[in-house]
């Protein structure tokens, strides 16, 4: 008798997915000789396929609902894979109306109406992303949560010209909330005081931001633009500590294992998505840009390695 397919749904954002992990190992581990497909979106594709977790990805996740075709196309390609069974880890509005469009048949862990396995902890927007996660899926019978190992995600750092130890920062944020930015400023600051070489880190979108970061903290690498999510995590293996906003980035490098610092401001709560690695600290100052470097040095003096 064939197993029945598993559809896993996460679409995003990098913070977000990344706190997925370890659910994603969980559904693994539980549904071991499963076909499971995680439907997502474009960016998160290629990290997803690079991953042990899934037989395939579906790229198509978030189809325009003014574009009948795509929502059409999507509804039959689900409903052709014959899922047995759907986590709904998005746990949005979006991805609870694709229970009609895979079939109203199918089990289903999540909040949509009619869920087989709902998670109706009423108090479930009051918890951490993980142990949200983690609680919708021990409703659905998932019991062990094995740590999910990232060795798969690697890359060659070795045209980065690296020193033999540094620091990564991380300066950027969504460029709509400009109140989860630490100013670059301080980002200059830190660097230029800095006993290691820094390694600046963000998108192309950053690369203003981490040359001006640069060019006032001579010995600064400038990386903005240049790395990828398995170079990110490669970075992260090798670096001292890592000092960066409530940012996708920030939440790879600390579930990667490097000692992390995430700053936060006003803008989101650490309480709900602060990132989770073996050693990260949180610091929370309303207006971030009233954080001075007393502040960050002291909170980075925990979690530092002796030397």
């Amino acid at each position: 008798m064939t197993t029945p397919a598993i559809l896993v749904i996460r679409l995003g954002a990098l913070g977000d997915f990344v706190q997925s992990f370890g659910p994603f190992a969980a559904i693994r581990a539980h549904h071991p000789g499963a076909r499971i497909v995680l439907l997502t979106t474009p960016p998160f594709a290629d990290l997803a396929r690079r991953s042990p977790w899934f037989d395939e990805v579906w790229s198509e996740g978030r189809p325009a609902w003014h574009d009948p075709r795509a929502v059409l196309g999507l509804r039959r390609r689900l409903r052709s894979a014959r899922f047995g069974r759907v986590y709904d880890l998005q746990t949005s509005g979006r991805s609870s109306r694709y229970r009609w469009l895979v079939g109203l048949g199918v089990e289903w862990s999540g909040v949509a109406r009619g869920a087989s396995h709902p998670h109706d902890n009423p108090h479930r927007d009051a918890l951490h992303t993980v142990e949200r996660q983690r609680e919708q899926l021990e409703a659905a019978g998932i019991t062990a949560f094995p740590a999910p190992a990232l060795d798969w995600l690697a890359a060659d750092l070795g045209g980065f010209g690296l020193p033999p130890e540094f620091a990564l920062l991380v300066p950027g944020a969504s460029p709509q909330r400009p109140g989860k930015r630490w100013p670059e400023a301080r980002f200059a600051d830190f660097a230029a005081a800095s006993p290691i070489p820094c390694v600046v880190l963000g998108g192309k979108a950053e690369a203003a931001m981490a040359a001006q970061i640069a060019d006032a903290a001579p010995g600064t690498i400038n990386l903005a633009g240049r790395t990828g999510f398995a170079e990110i995590a490669a970075l992260a293996r090798r670096a001292r500590f890592a000092l960066g906003n409530d940012t996708g980035p920030t939440h790879l490098i600390a579930a990667a294992g490097c000692p992390t610092l995430a700053l936060f401001g006003g803008d989101s709560d650490p309480a709900l998505c602060a990132p989770r690695g073996p050693s990260v600290a949180v610091l929370r100052h309303v207006p971030l840009s009233g954080l001075g470097l007393d502040a960050v040095n002291a909170a980075l003096a925990g979690i530092l390695p002796p030397d």
